[in-house]
Order: C-alpha cells, then sequence, then structure tokens
C-alpha cells in the first residue's frame, strides 16, 4: 500500500489589524509568490467603542476570506502599537534557562500594568559594557492577556484558525531580511522605520537580529491634524487631500497645495528625525561597532515626500522600503510599504 503525504500548497494568512485598515497577505507554499492580498478601510468613529471596532473587524475578515482567494485557515495575528509595551532594558548576563525569570523580575517595576495581568517576552540582543560592568541588552515586550484574548476571539468569530501572535517588529525584520541575504548585507546594521496611522515603530536590525526597538509619537493621524488646521478644513477631507496628493506623480501634483501640505507637516518631520537621531545615538553609544548604515521607511505613511523630508534632516541614506521587492513580479496597490508588517506575518515559517 502507498502513504501519500500532501504538502500545503500555502502559507498561513499574514492578518494585520492596523488603527484605520486591515490588511492580509498570503504567499505559496515555498514563500516565493504572493497567492493573494487585500486591504481594507476601517470606518468606524473616532468615539466607536471596542465592541462596535471589533464587529467591523471580524465582518471585513469575513467579507475578505468570502470574495478574495485566501486559502486555509490557518493564520498569524500580529500586536500592534496600542497593545505593547515595549523598552530596551540592562539586566545582569545570565544562561537561557536563567535569562527569562530576570527579565520578568525586571519587567515588573517598568511595565505600566500589573505583572499578573502581562505576558512577557523578551528578544535577547547582546552583552553592552555598562561602565565597567558587564550587562545583558534585551528588548523587553509586554501587553495585557486581555489584548491576546481579544484577538483570539476575533478569530474563532471569522473562523481562522491562529498559529501565533507575533509583533510588528518581528514582522518587520522577517520580511526585510528576506531582501538582505548577502553577507555585507548580514554585517550591516539597518534601521526599520513603520510609519503608521496611529505611531511609528522604530527597529535597528544587525543582520536578522534585533538589537532595539521603539514606538515613537509620530502618526498619519497627527499629519492630517495639522494639514486641517493649516488650511482651514475637516480633518477627513485633509486626510484625503494629503494622500490622493501623495498618491500623485511630481508633475502631476498642485504646486500650491503640495507647498501647503509641506509646510503644515514639517514641523513633525522635524520632530521625527530628532526622535530618530537619538534612537541612533542610543543604538551606536551602547552597541560599539559600525554605524547604522541606512533606514529604511515602510508602513502606510512612508511616501516619497516624506522620506525626503527626513533624508534632508538626517543626514543619512533613507530609502522607501519595497516588501515584495524580493518575489517574484509581484506588485500590490497603493504604497508598497503599507504591505511590510503583513507579509512578514505571512513569512513566518512553522517546519
Amino acid at each position: 500500500m502507498v502513504g501519500w503525504i500532501l504538502k500545503p500548497r500555502y502559507g498561513p494568512l499574514g492578518v494585520d489589524i492596523g488603527s484605520d485598515a486591515i490588511k492580509l497577505v498570503q504567499f505559496n507554499a515555498d514563500r516565493s509568490r504572493v497567492l493573494e492580498a487585500a486591504h481594507w478601510k476601517l470606518t468606524t468613529a473616532g468615539d466607536a467603542t471596542q465592541e462596535e471596532r471589533d464587529a467591523q473587524i471580524v465582518q471585513a475578515l469575513g467579507r475578505l476570506r468570502r470574495e478574495r482567494r485566501f486559502r486555509g485557515r490557518h493564520a498569524v495575528f500580529c500586536l500592534g502599537a496600542g497593545d505593547l509595551f515595549v523598552q530596551n532594558i540592562r539586566v545582569p548576563p545570565a544562561d537561557s534557562q536563567m535569562l527569562p525569570g530576570i527579565v520578568r523580575s525586571e519587567a515588573a517595576g517598568r511595565i505600566p500594568f500589573d505583572v499578573d495581568e502581562a505576558e512577557i517576552r523578551f528578544l535577547d540582543a547582546a552583552d553592552v559594557r555598562q561602565g565597567d560592568v558587564l550587562r545583558r541588552e534585551v528588548v523587553l515586550l509586554a501587553c495585557r492577556r486581555r489584548a491576546i484574548e481579544r484577538l483570539l476571539s476575533i478569530a474563532r468569530e471569522t473562523g481562522l484558525i491562529p498559529l501565533a501572535l507575533d509583533v510588528e517588529p518581528a514582522a518587520l525584520l522577517r520580511c526585510y531580511a528576506r531582501q538582505f541575504r548577502r553577507d555585507e548585507d548580514q554585517r550591516q546594521r539597518i534601521a526599520l522605520i513603520n510609519l503608521g496611522a496611529s505611531a511609528t515603530s522604530v527597529t535597528i536590525a544587525e543582520g536578522a537580529e534585533a538589537r532595539f526597538v521603539k514606538y515613537v509619537d509620530f502618526s498619519g493621524r497627527q499629519l492630517d491634524r495639522a494639514v486641517a488646521e493649516r488650511l482651514r478644513m475637516p480633518s477627513p477631507e485633509a486626510a484625503s487631500l494629503r494622500r490622493h496628493n501623495g498618491d500623485r506623480r511630481a508633475d502631476q501634483r498642485d504646486p500650491e497645495i503640495t507647498r501647503s501640505i509641506v509646510e503644515a507637516v514639517r514641523p513633525l518631520a522635524d520632530r521625527l528625525a530628532h526622535e530618530l537621531s537619538m534612537c541612533i545615538r542610543y543604538f551606536s553609544v551602547t552597541f560599539r561597532g559600525d554605524p547604522v548604515a541606512k533606514l529604511v521607511f515602510g508602513g502606510g505613511e512612508a511616501s516619497p515626500s516624506m522620506i525626503e523630508l527626513l533624508a534632508n534632516r538626517l543626514d543619512m541614506p533613507c530609502e522607501l522600503g519595497n516588501p515584495m521587492r524580493s518575489f517574484d513580479n509581484q506588485t500590490l496597490p497603493g504604497q508598497a510599504g503599507q504591505w511590510d508588517v503583513a507579509a512578514g506575518l505571512a513569512l513566518r515559517n512553522f517546519n
């Protein structure tokens, strides 16, 4: 009798539930080709309850699974900025068995909620010197258990089977590490900046290993408010104007509108540039060696005009990320960078 072992022809769905949109990506089994991708804009009002927002998410996921060609039920979900407490901390050096307990003890005095209500993980960075003392730098990640229960509830209501709950920095590293495989790339230190609708994450990595992670106070919503105040229009109209202007080619933009938008967002870009400079300075002082080689910008707010503004202030190589660059002729709609977290989730391998 011959036994047949059928290998799956597709990977899990990467489910990125952001503050204003849902992005889904699915690759084939060997992660070489995109099978399907979808973007859904959330429309809940600012004063909507969590229950109302979750109901819309469940409805959107159900509709996307029915109307698009996603396959299977396995998925990887993401804990985002609103769910996570993230901080680089230093602890005494310890072996792999002792380190989790030491990190948990240190977390008790740092996280802004009861440690008994928290799930705590960490990314092991490197040994560092603090004066004459050797310490271990780790990236502390903590979230309330109710945030995990909420995601699991959404998964149950949509019929999805969560293989894992991942975090945004890990998904970004997985996504872009695929593009930087040469030995030279593995030695480089690169900052991955995800510009989102409600927050911005900064992940500085050496090869495929995270060394530093921080969320900074910069968002698309702040940009919309700044444009609305300068042009004296409602925030939804300002948001639409800013996005439509940014999506056009440079030679098709209205010069007056472009000038007004740039002037409106310039103070916020200056503040972000300062925050990024401080992150890079901390990293350079903590982790001796080669400097950060470049900054790669992704997320829904990563546009050529914003990258140009930041590059002029940082005086460092800056580039617009394209998470689909390493796949076979894949072009997804909208800003390329908005797909980076969902792609990183979908790339998670469970073999």
